[in-house]
């Protein structure tokens, strides 16, 4: 019966400090769904793009986008692409194309790579792994090798695109989607 009461006494020690470090203190992350979004995707720094400017050879290409967010373009420059959709940078270059270079200038742009995204935590190897479609937090920690033995893997928190917040997400629900350029958390189990 010692042992017991001592069991007890130690609990209520601890649990008021786990309960300030579980995802209970976090925001709940948007339901992403299994499979991410890309429709309404936001370019960004370490993405690679295949620009195509139709009838005009000497301006399609392979373009990286900097780490200040723009891709040096012929003719017109810099364009900056960095939180702008691919419809929008599509339009932006047509626009300054059409000014003065290219008569009725028809673009298109695809991503040919996408931004890495980033797992840290308890898991067997962390670091920086490249993006593909259909990518979930599963198949992410998968990626890095799996869990570690004192991995929580109930709960992890992920940071959307370098974010300012970092929300948790159950693993026992859906799978959860990740996008490029997020960063994945697992953190440690306490029991």
């Amino acid at each position: 019966m010692g042992k017991l009461t001592n069991t007890v006494a130690a609990a209520a020690l601890i649990l008021p400090f786990l309960s300030g470090c579980t995802a209970d203190r976090v925001a709940p992350l948007a339901s992403t769904g299994a499979v991410a979004d890309l429709s309404g995707y936001h370019l960004g720094a370490g993405d690679k793009l295949r620009i195509t400017v139709y009838n005009e050879p000497a301006l399609t290409g392979e373009y990286n986008v900097t780490p200040a967010g723009a891709v040096a373009f012929p003719l017109i420059g810099a364009v900056d692409v960095a939180n702008h959709t691919i419809e929008q940078v599509t339009t932006d270059i047509a626009r300054r194309l059409d000014a003065g270079y290219v008569q009725d200038s028809r673009v298109s742009i695809e991503v040919l790579n996408f931004r890495p995204f980033y797992i840290l935590g308890e898991v067997n190897k962390p670091g920086e792994y490249p993006y593909s479609s259909g990518l979930t937090v599963e198949k992410a920690v998968a990626l890095a090798g799996g869990f570690t033995y004192r991995a929580n893997s109930r709960v992890v928190f992920v940071r959307r695109n370098n974010g300012p917040d970092e929300g948790s997400v159950s693993l026992r629900g859906a799978p959860i989607g990740v996008q490029p350029g997020d960063t994945i958390r697992i953190g440690e189990r306490y029991f």
